[in-house]
């Protein structure tokens, strides 16, 4: 079969997506495709004839003037610009055209092929804006904040705080992003190498270090680092580095002011329960009744006083909650009461396994909701029920007893609705404890009077069994 190839290039440029057109020197349409209705609104009869600069946005007339003013300088025979063609609408499209100086001698002019980039520019811009954004907001936190490549060979990102709490330049960084390992403490560049290359094996990392020799190494920066990963390969690491040198600093002297309160107060408490209870053995009553309140008031003080160091060991490890299976954890707080307890009745109603995230310590809170059903019991002989239960979202604990009501400040404290600054006396520590490490634990718990005791319900997220 015949085709004639004129018919066929007709036929081509007709049913083109792009819009095609020829214009002269001057810039008048000679021949439009009909991919300029779609595009612009325009059927092609519209624009033949007419001169394309009167299409052109105002300003972008001299970028298009410039491209073909060198185009013809140049001696290339095209060239590639963009700009904003009206529309029959009133609007704009952004076009990317291709002129060609048309090789016919007979016809001086050029070819132009167009496309619309409307969305492309669009998301350009929007791109430009969310960039712009972010500089401006990394520009005015007081954290550093950053992005290497995968192995740690380039800085693609990082803001000015840098300078000031690692005490080297960003340029210096970009320069060698090594660098930075220059201003570590030496005695910590070995953990911070270490968690660089757990970060680009896929791990997500938290570590704090020391840095600056400028200030003697006295500065503390924690860091979160997380990996990007695409197509199974770590491609970006991004993170950020915050300046801690005053909550260090504020957690070194409390444990300097808690060891030295808990060395004077059992040393002072031994000798005042010492001589108590030689007073209760040998002296008369009423003194030997006396003496042994003095006693007993000692020993709660000492009990308060481990609460307290379990609070602050609390408070400030950092801890962060883990997946765990809680039945063993329970179970071992039950067997931990029974046998500080024996009369108590303490029935354990636990499955196979229950995996939740949350902090180890939820044992010790477990523990001390039980001992504070068995010190609100009548007497010793308190019936106690632990249930765990998995639920698809999350893990429940129930506390069940047969106590008189809990007092309201108690339970409050539980909840945490009472103030800190309302604790009214030592023997909330130990209900502050468990509030903490619930809250720690990304946990919350919900208190019920029931008709025959109280109700009490830790509940925690689910991991993954």
């Amino acid at each position: 079969m015949h085709v004639d190839i004129g018919d066929l290039a007709s036929i081509l440029l007709e049913h083109a997506q792009d819009k095609l057109a020829v214009v002269d020197e001057s810039g008048e349409y000679l021949y439009v495709n009909d991919a300029s209705a779609p595009i612009l609104g325009y059927e092609p009869h519209q624009l033949v004839g007419e001169r394309a600069q009167d299409f052109v946005h105002p300003d972008d007339k001299q970028a298009v003037a410039d491209r073909f003013a060198q185009l013809n300088a140049s001696g290339n025979r095209s060239s590639t610009v963009r700009y904003r063609h009206a529309t029959r609408s009133g609007g704009w499209v952004w076009l990317e055209s291709r002129f060609t100086v048309l090789p016919d001698d007979a016809l001086d002019g050029y070819a132009v092929s167009s496309r619309d980039i409307s969305e492309q520019v669009a998301a350009e811009q929007d791109r430009r804006d969310a960039e712009s954004r972010l500089r401006t907001i990394a520009g005015t936190v007081g954290d550093v904040l950053w992005m290497f490549d995968g192995d740690w060979a380039e800085v693609l990102f990082v803001n000015p705080a840098y300078e000031d709490i690692f005490g080297q330049s960003v340029a210096a960084l970009e320069a060698d992003p090594q660098q930075f390992l220059e201003v570590v403490h030496p005695d910590d560049v070995s953990c911070v190498r270490e968690a660089m290359g757990r970060a680009s094996s896929g791990e997500s990392v938290d570590v704090e270090y020391r840095v600056d020799p400028t200030t003697d190494y006295g500065r503390w920066v924690w860091v979160q680092a997380e990996p990007i990963v695409e197509d199974g390969e770590v491609v970006r690491i991004v993170g950020f580095t915050r300046d801690i040198t005053d909550r260090r600093r504020r957690e070194r002297q409390l444990a300097v002011m808690d060891n030295l309160l808990r060395h004077n107060l059992r040393n002072d408490l031994a000798v005042i329960l010492g001589n108590a209870e030689c007073i209760a053995r040998e002296a008369e009553e009423p003194s030997r009744g006396r003496a042994e309140i003095i006693r007993q008031q000692g020993a709660d003080l000492l009990e308060s006083a481990d609460k307290q160091r379990e609070i602050i060991d609390l408070l400030t490890a950092r801890a962060v909650p883990d997946e765990i299976d809680l039945v063993p954890l329970v179970a071992d707080a039950v067997e931990t009461v029974r046998e500080a307890s024996p009369n108590a009745t303490i029935e354990a109603v636990l499955p196979a396994s229950a995996t939740a995230t949350a902090l180890y310590e939820i044992q010790l809170a477990v523990t001390e909701l039980l001992e504070n059903a068995i010190d609100h019991a009548p007497d010793e002989s308190s019936d106690i029920s632990v249930t765990v239960r998995s639920r698809p979202e999350t893990v429940d604990i129930e506390i069940r007893d047969s106590c008189p009501p809990v007092p309201e400040v108690e339970f409050r404290v539980l909840t945490g609705d009472w103030a800190m600054n309302d604790v009214y006396h030592t023997s909330g520590l130990g209900l502050w404890l468990v509030y903490w490490v619930v809250d720690l634990s990304d946990g919350h718990i919900a208190f019920e009077r029931t008709e025959t005791g109280n109700e009490i319900t830790v509940t925690l997220p689910r991991g993954q069994p």
